[in-house]
């Protein structure tokens, strides 16, 4: 058998030809396994031969063995199998050194070929190659956004864009001002010839959603762009003297040590990413004139709350009103758009994402 020893798995395959061959017999996963491959993709492996006997000088070591249909190798043992054993891999030496409790320490030592430089043969009763990549697929596997159940079923949960303002809430964004404080204006900041050209598209962008309007406002901030990874450019408006003026909220945000004794007894988890959590909350219309900008293009005033302090405590407190009469409990909210939520084992007998889904179309949340 042309078998791998991968430390960098953490569980150990067998290769669906082997498993034909030898006539074994896979049991079926009762949740298939998530497995990330070098190139980044995601497999669901959904089949496992338990304690298969690995033979090695002579010894005996079984493995529980994962089965993948595309597997290069006939095996892969990984550090689930590694680790049992106490292998050690002596790279230099091509050796590979096992300590079984109750029995002597033994080895096997390899010859050196002449392989190319990503392979190299490490045994001798067992043909075992190493190889630089983990696994390799015949297709590439994605799953699409159009492709999940929930999102066909709730179409206007999950749009494709932001359809415009957000409806008027419990709750409003408010800008309490630390007393005294009088209007911050602050003179554009200068700008390259390209960024001028984004600058105004953005501005055209957010203008005819809705999500900001001409000002004569006395405040003013000014803006700058952001390099994001794909190579566009974010337009951030530079608050920072206006939070610093901001009397903080202090709603409380979740504890991390609270939020894993919740978890206790769960089975459902869910991880809801919105669109943009700027985009559930007005800021309250007495306020809005403190958001103002400067731009060589006009002075406008935001209609949410893009940039500013408190907006994700703010979020929180919306996300509690919105869920208080459901069975979900919110764990954890980090940045402005995740929310992670879970359902105990006694919960509705509806699917989690489901009852999510029902509860954000109530709310107009997206």
């Amino acid at each position: 058998m042309h078998t791998m020893f991968d430390s960098g798995s953490t569980v150990s395959f067998i290769s669906g030809r082997m498993v034909d061959e030898l006539g074994l017999r896979p049991i079926r996963l009762e949740r298939p396994m998530v497995l990330s491959t070098a190139a980044g993709d995601k497999i669901y492996p959904n089949l496992v031969c338990v304690d298969c006997p690995v033979e090695i000088e002579e010894h005996t070591l079984p493995a529980d063995l994962r089965v993948l249909e595309f597997l290069e190798f006939d095996a892969l043992l990984g550090m689930d199998w590694l680790g049992a054993y106490h292998a050690q891999i002596h790279c230099y030496g091509k050796r590979i050194t096992f300590q079984i409790l109750g029995h002597p320490e033994f080895s096997f030592q390899g010859t050196s070929t002449n392989l190319p430089i990503t392979r190299g043969r490490v045994a001798t009763s067992v043909d075992v190659e190493t190889f630089a990549g983990v696994l390799s697929t015949t297709g590439k596997v994605e799953t699409r956004l159009e492709d999940v159940p929930i999102v066909c079923d709730f179409p206007d949960v999950f749009p494709a864009e932001l359809p415009g303002l957000p409806p008027p809430r419990e709750i409003d964004f408010i800008v309490d001002l630390v007393p005294g404080t009088k209007p911050i204006s602050i003179p554009p900041y200068r700008m390259a010839p390209k960024e001028l050209d984004e600058l105004r598209g953005q501005l055209d962008e957010l203008l005819e959603l809705g999500f900001i309007r001409p000002s004569m406002s006395p405040w003013g901030a000014p803006v700058l762009f952001v390099k994001k990874k794909d190579g566009s450019l974010r337009l951030c408006i530079d608050y920072r003297q206006l939070n610093k003026a901001t009397v903080k909220n202090k709603y409380p945000l979740p504890r991390i040590d609270d939020l894993f004794d919740q978890l206790t007894g769960s089975q459902c988890f869910s991880k809801i990413n919105l669109r943009s959590g700027y985009h559930q909350l007005r800021i309250r219309a007495e306020d809005m004139e403190k958001t103002a900008f400067r731009t060589r293009y006009g002075h406008y005033r935001l209609i949410m709350p893009f940039g500013l302090t408190n907006a994700q405590t703010m979020f929180m407190d919306l996300m509690h009103r919105v869920l208080r009469q459901d069975t979900w409990t919110i764990c954890h909210c980090v940045h402005r758009r995740h929310l992670d939520i879970f359902q105990d084992s006694g919960g509705a007998q509806r699917a989690p994402q489901v009852d999510f889904a029902d509860t954000a179309r109530a709310s107009i949340i997206r």
